[in-house]
Parts: structure tokens; C-alpha cells; sequence
């Protein structure tokens, strides 16, 4: 029929519009947002000027010598053989590790960064080959609270190097935990200067450590501590100063130090503690000292302090500390010394003795020939003191001739109108 085949076609056309506004409404419901990656390829192209004025992606990124965890806070650039300190570094650290480097100089601002590592508390360059350490090196780090140098050479380390560039106008660091064990560097990169003088100079310049809680300066071959050393460090808690070549502590004050708590003087040159040492000691409420491992000389210069020893809880395992010399005294507990024990006999060793007594047989010989010469010419030498006996007796006649002349008037006048 002519009306059948007219409706067919209308109805499939029909049928088929309705598929696809069910397409297009499908569609439009299930698609998301236009993504990031998707707005930005729609968005046209910044322009040179605008890209070079975009402020630089924060650094979020982990260095790629380095191990970090964020969970942890913690970034470690171990013996990787760095030559600076990397210049991406996250900004969550909050523990960082840069230890077997070849550093070799911390420049000014070394940690600086945008933005900056406003959490970084603690910081390991331990074994870095550090030779120097300039001003301001650690600036910028306003959460420093632990700072570990050691076993770096440092003949370098600036008087600013722990503040600002400035230390009359700079913040005090917030540093509390300070290690320098064992930074001494070899004599000849030195130069004629005090290594103890510099270890000084930096931490009290601009009493910018004033705040430090503990500072360990153990296995520099330190000969003694400056006398104000200790002068800018009135928070100090626990001092480290075992395995170096103290002799004496006569020349450095404790005194200031009221909040101190240990005192490590172990494996050190000392040979007596004098009597304002052990005053300072007894004066501090909450030390605690170690001493072991010193070649104390138990003599006559030991009795204040054995007598302190027995009195004193200040010192921790004071029972074990014994004397070292003299020979006769060695092996010997202080504790257990008496007043009658402690002398100052000259007690010399054996080498010594032999050479004096060389040197007496050697001056012995040398007189008793000196004798036998005089012995032998004794006659002339008789003769000789007669000579000179008479030559001085005829020598004071003449003076006392004269001096009777001199003495008289009349002869005075007879002698000067006389032709004779």
C-alpha cells in the first residue's frame, strides 16, 4: 500500500533522531569537569614576558643523590660525594644528612631557599671534608636546634660563623645542641694560629650561643680551654671535653655555669684539680663529673684534692680513679690515700740517676786533677803569693806616705816650694 511505504521511512527517521538526542543527553551527563590538563590545553599559550615574571614552582622535590621521607621529615645525602649543598631540598626536612661529602667550604646563606626550610632542626655535615666555615653560613634556619661539624678539618671556621654576618645586629641562634668533636686540622694548615683560640673566638662572638644546651669538643688535642670560654655560654648543660691533652684547668671558670649537669674530662693530661677548680665543682647544684683515665700525680700537691674526693658525690666513679705517678704511688686508689701517704720527695727515674751520677764521677776527676797541679807546684805558687804580698805592701807604703804629706800643713808647702 502507497501509505505504508510512506510512514516507514518517517518512522525509522524518527527513530533514529530520538538515538542520538539519547546519545547527546548520555554524554553531557557523563562527562566530568574539564581537568587541569585539559582547561590548560584550551587555555591559549602565556607569553614569553609572563613566564620568565612566574614565580618558580615551590621545591617540593627530593635531590636526586638523595633518600627522602616525607612521613619522616627526613632527607640523607650519604657519601654521595657532594661538592655543595643541593639546591633543591623539600621543604618539609626536618632532619638532614649530608655526611661523606666533599664540601670543603660552607659559604654564606649555605642553606637559603624559597621558601625556606622554616623546619629544619637538625643538621648532620659530619665527615664532610669541611675546611672552612664562613660568616652566616647557617642563616636562614630559624628552627636549628642541632648541629653536628665533627670530624671535619676546619682551620677555617669564621667568628660569625654560628650568627649573622653581623653579630652586634643579628639574632642569637636558636642553635641548642652544638658537636665539634674531633675538627682539629693538621698544624701546618694552621699557620702560626691558636686552633684553640679559634674554637673561642666562634662561640662566644655577639653571645650569639648564649641559649646553647650542650657543646662537645671532644678529641681536639686541646692543650687547655681559653679563660673566657665558657664566659658567653650561661645555659650549658652537658660540656664534652674527654680524649684531649688538658694538663690544667686552673686558667677557666665553671662558675657561671649554674645549670650544668655533666662534665666529661675523662682521657685527658690532668695531674691535680687545685683548690679553686674543686670550690667551682662543689658549687654548681646539679653536676655530675667524670675523670677517669687521667695520670693523676699523687704527691703533696694531691692532698686538698683527695680530701675533697672523700667528701664530694659530685664526681661519678671516683673509685676507680688511681694515681699514675710517682713509680712508688702508681696503681694506687685516691680514696684510699692518707695525708702521711702523699709526699714531694725528688723521685727520679732510673735513666736520670744514671746520669747524674755519671756527671759527679765526671766533676770529681776534674777536681782531683785540679788538686794534683796545684800540689805539684806548690813551691811556685808559694814563691807567687810572696811577690805579690810585697808588691802590695810597698804599694800602701806609698799611699801612706803620702796621705801623712797630705795630712801636715808644713810639708804640704815644703813639698810644693821644694825644686826637688
Amino acid at each position: 500500500m502507497p501509505g505504508g511505504r510512506s510512514r516507514g521511512p518517517a518512522a525509522g527517521d524518527w527513530r533514529l533522531r530520538l538515538a542520538r538526542l539519547a546519545l547527546l543527553l548520555l554524554g553531557w551527563v557523563s562527562s566530568p569537569a574539564l581537568t587541569p590538563s585539559a582547561a590548560s590545553s584550551t587555555s591559549p599559550a602565556p607569553s614569553p614576558a609572563s613566564a620568565a615574571s612566574a614565580p618558580p614552582p615551590p621545591p617540593g622535590r627530593c635531590p636526586p643523590p638523595c633518600e627522602c621521607s616525607e612521613a619522616a621529615r627526613t632527607v640523607k645525602c650519604v657519601n654521595r660525594n657532594l661538592t655543595e649543598v643541593p639546591a633543591e631540598l623539600p621543604p618539609y626536612v626536618r632532619n638532614l644528612f649530608l655526611t661523606g661529602a666533599q664540601l670543603a667550604v660552607l659559604p654564606a646563606a649555605a642553606f637559603a631557599r624559597r621558601p625556606p626550610l622554616a623546619e629544619l632542626a637538625a643538621l648532620n655535615l659530619s665527615g664532610s671534608r669541611v675546611e672552612e666555615v664562613r660568616a652566616g653560613a647557617f642563616e636562614h634556619l630559624p628552627s636549628l636546634r642541632q648541629l653536628d661539624l665533627s670530624h671535619n678539618p676546619l682551620a677555617r671556621l669564621s667568628p660569625f660563623a654560628f650568627s649573622g654576618s653581623n653579630a652586634s645586629v643579628s639574632a642569637p641562634s636558636p642553635l641548642l645542641e652544638l658537636m665539634l668533636n674531633h675538627i682539629v686540622p693538621p698544624a701546618k694548615e694552621l699557620q702560626n694560629r691558636s686552633f684553640e683560640g679559634i674554637v673561642a673566638t666562634a662561640l662566644r662572638a655577639g653571645h650569639a650561643l648564649r641559649g646553647l644546651r650542650r657543646l662537645e669538643l671532644a678529641s681536639n688535642h686541646l692543650l687547655y680551654l681559653p679563660r673566657d670560654l665558657l664566659a658567653h655560654l650561661p645555659g650549658l648543660r652537658h660540656l664534652d671535653l674527654r680524649d684531649n691533652s688538658l694538663v690544667s684547668l686552673t686558667h677557666v671558670s665553671f662558675r657561671n655555669l649554674t645549670h650544668l649537669e655533666s662534665l666529661h674530662l675523662e682521657d685527658n693530661a690532668l695531674k691535680v684539680l687545685h683548690n679553686g677548680t674543686l670550690a667551682e665543682l662543689q658549687g654548681l647544684p646539679h653536676v655530675r663529673v667524670f675523670l677517669d683515665n687521667n695520670p693523676w700525680v699523687c704527691d703533696c700537691h694531691m692532698v686538698d684534692m683527695v680530701a675533697w674526693l672523700k667528701e664530694t658525690e659530685v664526681v661519678q666513679g671516683k673509685a676507680r680513679l688511681t694515681c699514675a705517678f710517682p713509680e712508688k704511688m702508681r696503681n694506687r686508689v685516691l680514696l684510699e690515700l692518707n695525708s702521711s701517704d702523699l709526699d714531694c720527695d725528688p723521685i727520679l727515674p732510673p735513666s736520670l740517676q744514671t746520669s747524674y751520677v755519671f756527671l759527679g764521677i765526671v766533676l770529681a776527676l776534674i777536681g782531683a786533677i785540679f788538686l794534683l797541679v796545684l800540689y805539684l807546684n806548690r813551691k811556685g805558687i808559694k814563691k807567687w803569693m810572696h811577690n805579690i804580698r810585697d808588691a802590695c805592701r810597698d804599694h800602701m807604703e806609698g799611699y801612706h806616705y803620702r796621705y801623712e804629706i797630705n795630712a801636715d800643713p808644713r810639708l804640704t808647702n815644703l813639698s810644693s816650694n821644694s825644686d826637688v
